[in-house]
Parts: structure tokens; sequence; C-alpha cells
């Protein structure tokens, strides 16, 4: 994995006595009213600021209420930490943000805008006489321990990237589209100015694509790389996403498979993420996913396989059925190119092709010493975990990507 940004997490990071007394006593409360809190936040924002809806907040995310929930929920890990050091760092947790701040172009001045409507909603929904002067300083104080930390992660990000914070928008032209009998369909693109090629990544890193929409917005999206490093070109795979009772259609990803073809121009990010594989070790690995998780695997597999790996590979993958299965015969073709490759398959709906029912860790044979990569949904995540814990597996050996802004729920 990578280590960028690693020593911004060092830094001192604790609350004075009297603040942490402070922030003690006050957590119930703010626990209490925190997603009334974030929802008045994000609505007086966007109506002061109505540019970072259109432009850079996931609207979708934002219709379901996620957004709000994982702003809340991050706050209050942060918080709790630093009035009981013993706890977990939530370093994974603020590396996470920091790489999707990065993606998304976040610079420090964004920061006190925050600041000016979280506050602002605090007080609204407990009222003057409840966040007295002190109480206000001490989360205050909470606030900027979390920005700060978040800043020197994005700054690091940046001069890693080799470019000044927020400079990492780049034109693009489609030169390959490909459509998977999934429905998922992947997109090869190029710089749209030869002088300034695109650069190489990690594998199981992301970049954002920009779509203008309809009605004049420029909502951003995140996918993962799913081939490996090449002549500056970047490949990333989409699964349109259709509306349901409990979530909007994918605004981005379906105008991105219904619109885009090759000769079109697209704006996307410079490539970040965290989910990546140390491209020096020797150590076997284990890939793990579900649905859409895929995508990072894939893009490890493709790394692999281009350089002939000898490591130790045992793919495992959980889905519906096989043909729902994004990219099954690439991620099938890919395992075969690999000496040392084994892959599991499981199905909920019956099927000759892989194992009934749910993923099961309990029926793989894990490699001794594997680094083991994990990307799906909020509850495959935690099943996974779960049951990686139960098997012995040290957390340290065991990294997660999560489709959803749901990062708390793997702390």
């Amino acid at each position: 994995m990578t280590t960028v940004a690693t020593s911004a997490l060092d830094l001192p990071a604790e609350l004075e006595a009297h603040h942490a007394d402070v922030v003690r006593a006050t957590l119930p409360v703010i626990a209490q009213h925190i997603d009334d809190i974030t929802t008045r936040f994000y609505e007086s924002m966007f109506t002061a600021r109505p540019e970072l809806l259109a432009d850079l907040f996931n609207r979708g995310n934002q219709a379901q209420g996620a957004q709000q929930r994982a702003l809340a929920a991050s706050i209050a890990t942060f918080a709790t930490h630093l009035v009981d050091p013993a706890l977990p760092h939530p370093r994974e947790m603020l590396t996470r943000i920091g790489h999707k701040h990065a993606s998304l172009g976040i610079v420090a001045e964004h920061y006190p805008v925050v600041h000016e409507h979280l506050f602002a909603a605090i007080v609204d929904v407990l009222g003057t006489e409840t966040v007295t002067a002190e109480i206000a300083a001490a989360w205050d104080r909470v606030y900027w321990l979390m920005a700060d930390a978040l800043i020197e992660i994005e700054r690091a990000l940046y001069t890693d990237a080799g470019v000044e914070p927020g400079d990492v928008f780049r034109e693009t032209v489609v030169i390959e589209r490909t459509d998977d009998p999934s429905g998922v369909v992947t997109f090869v693109v190029e710089a749209a100015d030869p002088a300034d090629p695109l650069p190489d990544f990690i594998p199981g890193q992301y970049v954002s694509v920009g779509a203008r929409l309809s009605d004049g917005a420029r909502q951003l999206r995140q996918y993962s790389l799913v081939h490996a490093p090449r002549d500056g070109r970047l490949a990333f795979a989409v699964r349109p996403v259709a509306a349901t009772a409990d979530q909007p259609a994918g605004e981005v990803s379906n105008w991105l498979a219904t619109h885009i073809a090759v000769g079109d121009n697209l704006t996307i990010t410079l490539p970040f993420g965290d989910l990546t594989i140390d491209t020096a070790a020797t150590t076997p690995v284990v890939l793990i996913s579900a649905g859409i998780g895929i995508t990072p695997m894939i893009g490890i597999l493709e790394y692999l396989a281009a350089g002939t790996s000898q490591r130790q590979v045992l793919v495992a993958h959980a889905d519906r059925s096989p043909e729902t299965h994004p990219l099954r015969m690439v991620q099938r073709d890919l395992v075969d190119l690999l000496p040392n490759a084994g892959l599991e398959l499981w199905y909920e709906q019956p099927s000759d092709n892989g194992r009934p029912g749910t993923l099961t860790v309990s029926t793989l044979e894990l490699p001794a010493e594997a680094d083991i990569y994990v990307c799906g949904g909020p509850g495959f995540l935690q099943s996974v975990r779960a049951q990686l814990t139960a098997a012995g597996i040290s957390p340290a050996r065991v990294h997660f990507e999560l489709f959803s802004p749901d990062d708390w729920l793997l702390q």
C-alpha cells in the first residue's frame, strides 16, 4: 500500500485537558442531534453556496442522506478518539477521506466555509443557551484538529502528484469504449494535449470523472482504474445505476453510459486512492470483492498479469448471478494468465458457475502472510471483516475500499 501522507497523521492531535472535559461531557448531546445538525449544515451551505452542490458534492448521496450520515459519524469518531486516545486512531478513515478530497480538488480554503455553516447549524439546532462560549471553543478545537489533519494529508498527496493544491483536473479524449455483457462500460482515455500526457498510477487507484449534465451542473464521481499503466492512457469502468425505492438513478454513470462515445472529451482528475498494492512485494495476494467492487481488483490483476507476476494470488468474488457479474470474462482471463492464481465465485441465484449463497471466508484457503484487499458495499465489507477477524487474520494485513461515503463503517 502507498504510505503517502502518513506523516500527516503523526502530527500532535490532542485536546487540551479543559477542552477534552467539555467534549466528553457534551458528546452525548451532540451525538443525539448530529443528524439534525449535519442536515441543517448542508441546507445552509448549499443555500449560501449553490455552486458547491452543483459542481462538487454528490447530489445522489445528498438526496439519500448518505453524505450527512457520513459527516456526522466521521466527526463523532474523531471526537471520540480525542477524548479517549486509547481507542484505535481513525487514521485509515482520515486517509480515505483525504484521498477522496484530493480527487475532488478540495483545498484548505474550503474548510473555513464548512466551519462557518457547521457551527451555525450547531447553534441553530441546540440553541445559544446550550452552546456556551466554552462549548463552542471546545468543539471548534475538535473541528480544526480534524480539518488540519485532512489539509496536511491532502497537501502531501498534491505534492506527491507534483501539482499545486487542487490542480488535479485534466482534459481527455475517449479512444476506446467496451460494453460488457453485465452492462458495465469501460472507457479508455488519453490526454487531449499530447504534450501533457496522463500520469502513471498505483494499481487499485481511481479517478474522478466530471459530467456536465443537462441542468448545467458539473457532477463528479470516482471510478476505479482497470488497466495496467500504459502509454499515458487510463481506463475506468462504469456501471449504470437504475433508480429504485432506496436510491436515485446514477446521474453520472448513466450519463456516461448513454452519451459518451469514442472521440468525445471528458474531464478527469489525476489518480488517487489508498487501496493500492505494494508493487515491490512478493507476498501472496488475496482479492475479495462483490458487485462493482470488482473494479479495483481488475486493475490489480491487470498489473500483475502485465508483469507475469509469480506471486500467489487468490481471487474471490460474490454477485447475484453470472449475468450481473461485472467484467466476469476479463477477470477469469486475467486469473488464467497468472501462473499461481486461483478463482472462487459465489452467486446468490443458483448457477453451475459458482458456489450458492454468499461469500464465506472460512471455505477459502488463505495463504499465510497474504495481503488481503476487500471492496464492495457496506454490508459486504462488514461481513467479510467480521469473518476475517474470526479467522484470526491481523487487521494490518486487511485493506478495504468502500464505494460510498460511509468510511466510518470501517473503523
